[in-house]
């Protein structure tokens, strides 16, 4: 045995002690072995395995073999059975990869600059069987998730995932028995009024993530579900080529209003919904982009069928709610509409029907004369003509801050 591979079994024992007290001290939850000392024996004892294998095996570059990886998918699943949560998981094999590097590094300076042949050997060894360890690690942790966690549980844990770039979103997607495409619709239902989420919700909510394969988690007033979108030309079609990489951030599936309707309806109460759709390595940016539209986009009642809105169709209001001057001048104008009465509510209809008259009309269940005196009458107080550009511009943007609820009564 060279003398690198020796001075790694000599502070093997040590080696192992320091992980297990970096654990208690950088991980809350491994703060329980401080007042259990089995699991810390065996915290200690699974520590000085792994050593005691990377030492026997790496010399000759022998791979962990059935028996070995089966040992470390044990200790994954006895911390998911102790209730480890997944970024507690991602912390502890962060902090393990660190440590064994800094091992060796210790052990290489030991050699004052000697064993460049037995470190180039370690670290071909330590990559790819590194590798098979961690899989075998996450295997076992989601085999005990999937027996223990209720279904809609396991959903949530990976959209979580996806969004947060943990690996272990493959496991959890096999689990699950749901495929990973390329892209997903981030798309985010904030709820101004949530439902109390009991059996029956979570039912009709997981019968829906079967059929669309939409993992989805929810809380803190909003609903955050990742819709597939498969690769193809049906989104693009009518597009030339050179514009297609710059919108395609901006391009959901074709059925995304459709699948937005189940899930509202499903919700049962009036929501905003933003949307925006990126790869898998840029699905927290999505998030946090999509985030931002549902809290500029208008709020509106299950019944009221609401749709994705994208950053083209709000990019004006985030950028007023930016703007404080432009925002207070903006709910000025807002003000002036109240005594109406529903004058806001009329041109909310009159902008999502593209100005025309008689549908407006239609869907307000008013006569085209009384539709035209509401629209006079905003005009007489703001002296802005609705259905001129600048009307446009300006008062369509009041009625989506009034309707995204940004400004409290």
């Amino acid at each position: 045995m060279g003398s690198l591979f020796a001075e790694l079994a000599r502070q093997a024992s040590t080696n192992a002690r320091r992980e297990v007290e970096t654990y208690v001290r950088e991980i809350p939850e491994f703060g329980f072995l401080d007042k259990d000392p089995r699991a810390r024996a065996d915290t200690l004892e699974h520590s000085m395995w792994f050593r005691r294998r990377t030492v026997e095996l790496s010399p000759d570059n022998s791979e962990l073999s059935a028996a070995d990886l089966g040992h470390i998918a044990s200790m994954g699943e006895l911390r998911a059975g102790a209730g480890m949560s997944l970024d507690a998981r991602q912390r502890v094999l962060r902090v393990h990869t660190a440590l064994m590097l800094r091992e060796i590094n210790e052990a290489t300076e030991a050699q004052r600059g000697g064993g460049v042949d037995e470190l180039m050997r370690m670290m071909a060894w330590f990559a790819p069987q590194g590798e098979r360890g961690i899989g075998a690690y996450r295997q076992g942790f989601v085999r005990v998730l999937r027996r223990r966690i209720p279904y809609i549980e396991q959903v949530a844990l990976l959209a979580g995932s996806l969004v947060n770039g943990d690996p272990i979103s493959a496991e959890l997607a096999e689990a699950l028995d749901m495929e990973l495409p390329d892209r997903y619709a981030v798309t985010v239902f904030r709820l101004p009024d949530p439902p109390v989420v009991d059996r029956f919700l979570e039912n009709e909510i997981g019968v829906l993530v079967k059929n669309h394969q939409a993992p989805i988690t929810w809380g803190n007033g909003e609903l955050i579900a990742l819709f597939p979108v498969v690769a193809g030309a049906a989104e693009t079609e009518n597009l030339p080529p050179h514009v297609i990489p710059d919108l395609l951030p901006d391009l959901g599936p074709r059925q995304l209003p459709d699948l937005v309707r189940d899930f509202a309806a499903a919700l049962a109460r009036p929501c905003a919904v933003g949307t925006v759709t990126a790869p898998l390595p840029e699905l927290s940016a999505a998030l946090e982009r999509a985030r931002r539209i549902s809290r500029a986009a208008p709020t509106r009642p299950a019944s009221a069928r609401p749709r994705p809105h994208t950053l083209a169709d709000v990019f004006v209001e985030l950028a007023v709610a930016d703007l404080p001057f432009v925002d207070d001048w903006l709910r000025a104008l807002a003000r002036r509409l109240e005594p109406g009465p529903d004058l806001l509510a009329t041109l909310d209809v009159y902008y999502r029907h593209d100005m025309h008259r008689g549908a407006t009309a239609t869907a307000l269940n008013v006569h085209t004369r009384t539709l035209d005196y509401r629209l006079r009458r905003v005009r007489e107080l703001t002296g802005i003509d609705p259905g001129s550009t600048r009307g446009v511009r300006t008062l369509s943007a009041v009625v989506v801050r009034h309707l995204s609820g940004a400004w409290p009564s």
